[in-house]
């Protein structure tokens, strides 16, 4: 069975910004992966809730205008860590958040706009040859 790196916050676990937790079907994941859940955010640094960021102008910023591009950062780098220490291929991240969006991120605006683009962790896994995918396109996933 392979390793798979999966936001903790799909798994039910109250990390996210808000502090909330949502439910996902992921029996058949759980089924054919061994799970290994991370939250770059909480490894940058950062406290739960915490302020909304986005990404603009090369930087993570939040609703507030702090820059947090360092503990996001530091944060990609921790799940990249684990990645390479369990030999991880695939990565099942959060859509469209600016840590673990892939394809698609919010455009630093605060408007709910979408744009193009990777979120930092997701971007340094890609980097580093581990497929990304999130839970718009787990059946994507579940065919590895």
């Amino acid at each position: 069975m392979d390793n798979l790196l999966i936001s903790a916050c799909l798994l039910g676990l109250s990390c996210r910004y808000d502090g909330e937790s949502r439910d996902y079907d992921l029996k058949d994941v759980k089924e054919k992966f061994n799970l290994i859940p991370i939250c770059p955010e909480i490894y940058g640094g950062l406290p739960t809730p915490r302020v909304p960021s986005e990404i603009r102008e090369n930087g993570v910023f939040n609703r507030e205008g702090l820059d947090v591009t360092a503990q996001y950062e530091k944060g990609a780098r921790e799940a990249l860590h684990l990645a390479k220490l369990f030999d991880v291929k695939y990565a099942l991240l959060k859509a469209k958040s600016p840590s673990c969006g892939s394809g698609e991120i919010y455009d630093g605006s605060f408007s709910g706009t979408l744009t193009k683009g990777d979120g930092i962790t997701a971007r340094l896994l890609k980097e580093n040859g581990i497929e990304v995918f999130t839970e718009n396109n787990m059946v994507k996933l579940l065919k590895k």
